[in-house]
């Protein structure tokens, strides 16, 4: 208790637990686009993967609440963070010009982190929800093969394919700078591998919400 004390106390200690929480859900943006990706590839091989994720009993009790549980501690540290520094940044912003010493970027991720926020409590109403309810609740028979037309269901609404979309290009926004600066926090500094994580987080932060976009187009326009 007395470390946990320590390390939440401290701005270093939370930007340090805000950057875990970041690299976490960084892997796992990875690891969800790559099944997602699949239902523009092969149907069968998109209803297998869905299907293992969705009915195995150790990501879902044990994987998944450990996911939500990222997500909303990354978020409550993000406005704890902002919260604690605002003052501090007030006065530098005084002393120096802000936006000629930050990016754009730097400077919004409380509203971008907002926007992305928004997109998670859609996609829980959306998705989520639905799917605990259709397995937990209504207690369905299991349907391997349901998911992928799921998928080309919920892109057929041209407004949902737009909430999508815009929201993954603040996702690319927030991740322009989180993900050098989720690197950064952790003591990931040298000048060998710094140019290196800069440029890998440009591509990931680029690439990740593009193919994201991809997907919700794709089947939008395929069916």
């Amino acid at each position: 208790m007395s470390w946990f004390k320590r390390t939440f106390s401290s701005s270093i200690g939370r930007k340090f637990a805000m950057a875990l929480s970041a690299l976490f859900l960084l892997i796992f943006l990875l690891q969800h686009l790559a099944i997602n990706f699949t239902s523009v590839i092969s149907e069968k091989t998109f209803n297998s993967l869905s299907h293992f994720m969705g009915t195995n009993p150790v990501v879902q009790f044990a994987l998944q609440p450990v996911l939500i549980f990222g997500v909303v501690f990354h978020f409550m540290m993000g406005f704890i963070l902002e919260i604690k520094n605002k003052s501090a940044r007030a006065v530098r912003y005084a002393k120096n010009d802000g936006s000629a010493n930050s990016s754009w970027m730097s400077r919004n991720m409380l509203w971008s982190g907002l926007f992305i926020l928004f997109f998670l409590a859609f996609h829980f109403a959306d998705f989520w929800i639905p799917e605990m309810v259709y397995k937990y609740v209504e207690v369905n028979p299991s349907d391997p093969n349901r998911y992928y037309e799921e998928v080309v269901h919920m892109f057929e609404n041209p407004i949902r394919v737009a909430v999508y979309c815009l929201s993954f290009v603040f996702l690319a926004l927030h991740l322009l700078h989180g993900f050098q600066s989720a690197f950064q926090s952790i003591g990931a500094r040298h000048s060998k591998y710094t140019p290196a994580i800069v440029k890998l987080g440009k591509l990931y932060s680029v690439a990740v919400p593009a193919l994201y976009i991809f997907i919700a187009v794709f089947h939008y326009l395929a069916h």
